[in-house]
């Protein structure tokens, strides 16, 4: 049996809500909606690993700038994650030729 040598850093929902800027009830929603993803403890509670940050404010851009709602962010994310990735493969090979 291994042990963790550290506990893995995590923010509580009301840290998470500070570092993000946003109420913890609109950070409850994104969960719902899938748009973040907390680990839960044994008592339910929500933890947001560190990156996760990154994640909020790249909802809040999508959100606020350009005017996507919440529902269609998802899609928004998934297709920006797919487009980087077909950038990056075309980089790999454009690279070795």
């Amino acid at each position: 049996m291994t042990y963790a040598l550290v506990r893995p850093a995590r923010l509580d929902l009301n840290s998470y809500a500070r570092a993000t800027g946003l109420h913890p009830e609109a950070i409850r929603r994104l969960v719902a909606l899938g748009l973040l993803e907390p680990v839960r403890d044994v008592r339910g509670e929500l933890y947001f690993p560190p990156a996760q940050v990154a994640v909020a404010a790249r909802i809040q851009r999508l959100h606020h700038g350009l005017s996507i709602n919440y529902a269609a962010i998802g899609l928004v994310i998934d297709l920006l994650d797919r487009i980087e990735e077909l950038e990056t493969t075309l980089r790999r090979l454009s690279e070795r030729h």
